[in-house]
């Protein structure tokens, strides 16, 4: 292994630290709201807005993160919100009230926003096309999955043992040994070519149509059925949407340029993970409510117990890296996305009076393994051709893609669960039996979702060349800014 090689590898351990922390972080804080919500005196509702806050920020700014690293360098970009997210993770542990926490996690779900873009494109940067970035990609893609899941444990054991604020200060050094290394081992690179014109119209639509989305979903989520009021916000958020894209249809130097969208392999491999999203969150959140409402599984308990599905996922990611290079995205893409459903059809057997063992584990043990191979393919085959140039919006819109995902896969699978047991619950069936058949019916739908990235799979991915015959875009030779 040469210097250089060496080099690339280091580079990838400093990015990938600070993307680890911001995801551990959107789960971590499940396990400690009940703990939050009594120091900081938070109302039933008001507590909601700790995760809210966090995840609206994130969606509605990751593409603007992205195409900000492209314009004003991606070095310089990912440090600042390395930066502000460690500041605000102190903030969060320092947090003295309730108003303060929620304006906090705002702040540390900008430096999330705009620091997981910044950062992949830097890998892009490090890594040319070839099986090291694939390798460098699925080690991301890995990082994704294993920190939601891990999240759910660290929050447990640091809530119980330290307390809530630590799920936050852990950050701070983290953060700090990345901002030392960051000059010494990330290039600081920005095509001298891209206008420096700053499209704000598309920046300010695109970011209120993505904030206001995932805000929706949210909604629809909390609400567990659909209203008038979340049909009103949808509405609001397509409608601003459709103007973004008249809006970039027309600009001189547009945010988000729309012959992106004419890669078949962007466009599908945004798509499978956007479904990996879907199934992936979803999952977890009818986990989470089975697992602890009808099982009686603590927090640790149930962050301890799906570590089975990490271990699974870290294995897949490993495997997958290697399979995507002989065999091309499309069929480890089909197969993530065949197992994904597999797995979903198991956890849909769950009983009212089952155990993890029994009811549980297959399930999670087989997700796993399909969910590497989803994330892995979908994510390379995303970014891959993408000219440097354009990697930090190529990023953002990679990024976006699983937010969007995630929380319309919360919404919808929590709405559908919620329905059919309140459904049953009016009809006079047992709470727990009526909790069941809610969790059952959202698993069902869940593998509903995987066959629609099966299609995109096949029919946007799957072609003769490998990965390594890719055409790339031509690739403009990056400047030090």
């Amino acid at each position: 292994m040469t210097a250089t090689t060496n080099r690339r590898w280091l580079a990838l351990t400093v990015v990938a630290a600070a993307f680890f922390m911001g995801v551990l972080d959107s789960t971590s804080v499940f396990t400690a709201l009940p703990s939050i919500a009594d120091d900081l005196d938070f109302s039933a509702a008001g507590i909601q807005w700790v995760v809210t806050a966090y995840g609206v920020t994130v969606g509605g700014l990751m593409l603007f993160g992205g195409r900000l690293a492209d314009l004003l360098g991606r070095r310089r970009v990912f440090m600042a919100a390395v930066a502000v997210f460690a500041a605000a993770s102190l903030l969060c542990g320092l947090a003295w009230s309730a108003e303060l926490l929620i304006a906090a996690r705002t702040l540390q779900g900008v430096g999330a926003a705009v620091l997981t873009p910044a950062g992949l494109s830097l890998l892009m940067t490090v890594f040319p096309e070839g099986p090291d970035r694939h390798r460098a990609l699925g080690v991301w893609g890995g990082l994704g999955g294993v920190g939601a899941t891990a999240g759910l444990l660290l929050g447990g054991l640091l809530t119980d043992g330290l307390g809530w604020s630590w799920i936050f200060f852990v950050n701070v050094p983290v953060c700090v040994l990345v901002l030392v290394l960051s000059p010494v081992l990330l290039p600081e690179s920005r095509d001298r070519d891209v206008p420096r014109r700053f499209d704000l119209a598309g920046a300010v639509t695109v970011t209120a149509a993505l904030a206001l989305f995932v805000y929706t979903m949210f909604d629809a989520a909390e609400s567990g059925r659909p209203t008038a009021r979340t049909a009103l916000l949808l509405a609001g958020a397509l409608a601003l949407g459709a103007l973004f894209v008249r809006i970039e249809a027309r600009a001189p130097a547009p945010l988000v340029p729309l012959r992106i969208f004419r890669s078949r392999t962007l466009v599908g491999g945004n798509l499978v993970v956007l479904v990996a999203g879907i199934a992936v969150d979803g999952m977890l959140i009818l986990v989470t409510l089975y697992a602890q409402q009808v099982l009686g599984f603590t927090a640790l308990q149930f962050g301890s117990a799906v570590a089975v599905m990490t271990v699974a996922s870290i294995g897949s990611v490993v495997l997958s890296q290697h399979v995507v290079t002989k065999a091309g995205f499309g069929p480890v893409a089909l197969g993530g996305m065949v197992v994904l459903g597999i797995s979903l059809l198991l956890l849909s057997r769950v009983s009212a009076d089952g155990s993890f063992a029994s009811d549980l584990l297959a399930g999670l043990l087989v997700f796993g393994l399909g969910m590497g191979g989803a994330f892995v393919s979908s994510q390379i085959a995303a970014l891959a051709g993408v000219a440097e140039s354009e990697s930090g919006l190529a990023s953002g819109l990679e990024e976006t893609s699983f937010t969007i995902g995630s929380t319309l896969g919360v919404a919808t699978l929590t709405s559908v669960a919620v329905a059919r047991a309140d459904d049953l619950a009016a009809g006079g069936a047992d709470p727990l039996t009526a909790l069941t058949a809610g969790a059952q019916t959202g698993f069902l739908v869940a593998a509903g979702f995987t066959v629609l990235g099966a299609v995109a799979a096949v029919a946007l991915l799957w072609r003769r060349r490998t990965p390594e015959a890719t055409t790339t875009a031509p690739r403009r030779t990056p400047s030090a800014a």
